[in-house]
């Protein structure tokens, strides 16, 4: 892990060969309260698509492959995350 980030490993390295963007036919979407954001990362261990990606002060989802579950909202200890309809 010589990138720096905490929750970078082998263990998180998604096959691309199965991973699938979702389009458009999501009708939530995830959004960060970068404030409120406590750096935990139970988000990104939790999301079952892996979109979500660590930036300095948060993390951030990949709308082009987020599903829109709302398992990273429910997981989040600080309520940072809120699901949000999509505009279409």
């Amino acid at each position: 892990m010589e990138s720096g980030k905490k929750y970078e490993g082998s263990w998180r390295i998604v096959d691309k060969f199965f991973v699938r963007p979702t389009g458009t036919w999501g009708d939530k979407a995830p959004v960060i309260n970068v404030s409120k954001c406590s750096q935990c990362g139970w988000c990104y261990l939790y999301c079952p698509t892996g979109c979500l990606v660590e930036k300095e002060n948060c993390f951030v989802p990949n709308l082009d492959y987020c599903k829109g579950c709302g398992i990273c909202a429910r997981e989040c200890p600080v309520n940072a995350i809120k699901m949000v309809k999509k505009e279409k």
